[in-house]
């Protein structure tokens, strides 16, 4: 799902060349743009020569380029992984063993996606280390999930003893050619800590995704066991707040955004996605993220109020994504394949919660085929099959083409606030976000005092 890398220096073929990435890149800077690249640095693929080498034999010289460990015992002689953690998608564990070498590596995402081991010289040198660091120990996770072998263990994956050391690292290389550096810190809520994250003096990270209000709502033990709008907007709003409040009086940056490649879409999670309320659930998000301090980040779709696919039209077979398929695979194996109330509970989680519904083909032009997925190529002549994942089920009602005229759309209404955003910018952008009433239950109220004693009062009557 373009996170097993399989080499850091290189573009895969299907996608183009080196040649190919620096004329985007020029022809984008000659445009007046930039562009952000995805640095996957937690883990290669278990394809990648690197790893190749390391599970090659244990006297090899990139052995400890990853995580390995020998295996535990039980008391009757059953062979156990090192230790309890849990991997991030579905139940089960965090270590793969490895027949060839008798030894278990350790991989916190999927199976194919191997950990580095940043404390490892060599390997900080190959890749410059930045998101997670563990901990040299790797004690076992504390109990939290009775029912499961393998326990939730983000407390350990995440702010690791060495992590600034190793991203101080890094960000002494790509100070050099100016770059920005955006992080992902979820599960990291203590204000000291992100601001050790975000201080400009610091000189680790520029800016950093901060998921408190995304992740509002979401299952302890696991993400998807919970029920939906299970939250109150107090909640939400002490989230949203809790992220704002970061740079004030400090010399911190933050980021607005309330979607992304691994959350479902913000008007299903947070308002009514109901065909009423669409349009104006998209616009009230519109409105909130525009007013909200930061650097603003957009995601593909939520420009035209993109919603999730909905359950009576897109079947459980229709959700490919690794984490929903392991998480009913979990399901299954804990209350069994015929439970039919379980699967229920885990098929609702999975139609409000899942990462599928944001990584869906994008819906450019509903009389187009697969929705205009390679609408270009197709018009070229060149064969174009049906994308991996079915096209969301809403083309027809939510497109491109359909809103780019309509000054009463979604897509107008964005156009408005990213203008309006830009002309009071030392306001909305920069100005110190206030929130009043928070625990109203139907009500979001902020203010932004601005620089000469204006007021800007924004009250959104939220529908959850």
């Amino acid at each position: 799902m373009g996170y097993d890398i399989s080499h850091y220096e290189d573009v895969y073929r299907p996608y183009g060349t080196i040649q190919d990435m620096e004329t985007l890149i020029a022809e984008t800077h000659a445009r007046g743009m930039y562009i952000m690249l995805d640095l996957v640095i937690n883990h290669t693929f278990d394809q990648h020569a690197w790893f190749k080498e390391s599970r090659s034999s244990k006297d090899n010289p990139k052995r400890d380029w990853y995580i390995w460990r020998p295996a535990k015992y039980s008391p009757t002689g059953k062979r156990l992984p090192p230790k309890n953690w849990r991997c991030c998608f579905g139940g089960g564990s965090a270590w793969e063993w490895d027949e060839h070498t008798e030894e278990y590596y350790l991989h916190v995402w999927a199976t194919e996606q191997p950990d580095l081991n940043w404390d490892t010289l060599e390997t900080r040198k190959a890749i410059y280390a930045s998101a997670m660091d563990k901990p040299p120990d790797m004690p076992d996770a504390p109990i939290t999930d009775p029912k499961a072998p393998y326990q939730p263990a983000l407390s350990l994956y995440c702010n690791g003893p060495r992590i600034f050391e190793f991203l101080g690292e890094m960000n002494a290389v790509l100070s050099r050619y100016s770059a920005i550096t955006v992080g992902e810190l979820p599960y990291t809520h203590d204000t000291n800590l992100v601001l050790g994250y975000l201080s400009a003096g610091a000189k680790k990270l520029d800016m950093v995704f901060q998921f408190d209000a995304i992740e509002v709502g979401f299952g302890v033990t696991h993400k998807y066991e919970t029920t939906t709008k299970n939250f109150t907007l107090p909640d939400f709003k002490a989230a949203v707040g809790a992220t704002q409040k970061l740079i004030r009086d400090t010399d911190a940056w933050i980021t607005v955004f309330l979607e992304n490649h691994d959350e479902p879409r913000s008007v299903t999670q947070f308002t009514d996605d109901c065909p009423d309320f669409r349009v104006s659930s998209a616009k009230l998000l519109a409105l909130m993220e525009a007013c909200s301090s930061g650097t603003q980040y957009i995601y593909q779709g939520q420009e035209i109020g993109l919603v999730n696919a909905p359950k009576e039209i897109y079947s459980i077979e229709n959700y490919l994504d690794i984490s929903s398929c392991l998480f009913i695979k979990m399901v299954k194996e804990r209350h069994g394949a015929d439970n039919k109330e379980e699967f229920d509970k885990a098929f609702n989680a999975l139609q409000h919660l899942a990462r599928d519904h944001t990584r869906l083909p994008m819906p450019w032009n509903a009389k187009a085929k697969y929705g205009g997925f390679s609408e270009a190529a197709e018009m070229k002549g060149h064969e174009v099959k049906e994308p991996w994942m079915k096209p969301h089920h809403l083309v027809d009602e939510t497109n491109i083409s359909s809103q780019l005229h309509d000054p009463e759309s979604v897509l107008a209404f964005w156009r408005k606030m990213i203008r309006f955003r830009q002309e009071h910018s030392d306001l909305l952008v920069y100005g110190d976000y206030r929130d009043l009433r928070l625990l109203a239950k139907d009500l979001f109220v902020f203010i932004k005092p601005g620089p000469v004693n204006f007021l800007f009062r924004l009250v959104l009557p939220f529908l959850v």
